[in-house]
């Protein structure tokens, strides 16, 4: 039986990826999509969105959520991601987009699918903020939320100690983790969550969508050059592959919080990974993660996806 998924998401090249893979996925069920800035803005975010849904032939509900983060400046990393935050030869799809926020898009599906609902926030956090603050009984209702972001016992990747969804508006990932009680999958396993060169070369000698797969999966501008691996790490990715198999990511207790001082660790997870303090443990936090099995999903995934 298929797992219902509702994605909060910004897409981003890994985004696409992560969605593509979702979507072809037989053990996923997309039930919605809301859009937020963070890879680039809300206006291109939504458009990309469609476009994936588009290119793969999917018709999944899309509405459009935050153009801005709770209190920061936004941010955005087209200089990754492309000008319009999304590589390839991609549909020029406007989309039908619901004409309902995409933080009560959030609360909307959990109470029509209960606890058979899995939300996946894998961008900036302020939908997923104002969903809480709207409706507090939102961990209850449904089935799981998970997280991308945060870097819990390792460093950033847009700063020494922030990971760029948290950085991005660290007012929002502060208010999750103190309501949510969220799986946190952080830059701890999604640097490991890399994509075979085999695998990328493969969808980038073929036509079609596979090659626009490819641009997504390749996504830096440094193409070959990569700073932890010898392959592009695919963070958003890892929440789904867990998603279909939960033995993919393993998963510890631990007191969290995010700084939110603005000083040289704004946006910064602190993990009480010792123990030092009397709090007791708000979130589950991913420490490991289980890479060819990662990749056998990813790969399942997108190669249904190109085929439909």
């Amino acid at each position: 039986m298929s797992r219902k998924v509702f994605f909060d998401t910004d897409p981003g090249c890994d985004d696409a990826v992560m969605l593509a893979m979702a979507l072809g996925h037989d053990g996923i069920d997309v039930v919605g999509l809301s859009t937020v800035c963070g890879n680039t803005t809300i206006e291109n975010t939504t458009r990309n969105a469609h476009a994936i849904l588009d290119l793969g032939g999917y018709d999944v509900p899309v509405s459009r959520g935050c153009g801005r983060p709770l209190v920061d400046d936004l941010t955005t990393a087209e200089w990754i991601h492309g000008e319009n935050g999304l590589h390839g030869d991609i549909p020029d799809a406007e989309g039908d987009t619901r004409d309902i926020h995409g933080a009560d898009a959030i609360v909307e599906a959990a109470h029509e699918y209960g606890d058979e609902l899995t939300i996946a926030a894998v961008g900036p956090l302020p939908n997923l903020a104002i969903a809480l603050a709207k409706e507090p009984r939102l961990p209850d209702l449904v089935e799981d939320i998970y997280l991308m972001g945060g870097a819990a016992m390792t460093t950033g990747n847009v700063t020494p100690m922030a990971e760029a969804n948290f950085h991005n508006d660290p007012a929002a990932a502060s208010r999750v983790l103190q309501d949510a009680n969220t799986r946190m999958v952080g830059l701890d396993v999604t640097n490991r969550a890399t994509v075979s060169p085999e695998f990328i070369e493969e969808f980038r000698t073929a036509d079609g969508v596979r090659g626009t797969i490819a641009e997504w999966l390749d996504y830096r501008p440094d193409s070959g050059t990569y700073p932890l691996a010898d392959a592009p790490a695919i963070h958003d990715a890892a929440v789904v592959a867990d998603l279909i198999d939960e033995s993919v990511l393993t998963f510890e207790e631990y007191h969290i919080e995010v700084d939110t001082t603005g000083g040289p660790c704004h946006g910064a997870v602190i993990c009480d990974e010792h123990g030092t303090t009397d709090n007791d443990p708000n979130n589950r936090v991913a420490v490991d993660i289980d890479v060819d099995r990662y990749r056998d999903i990813l790969e399942t995934g997108l190669q249904a996806y190109a085929t439909q």
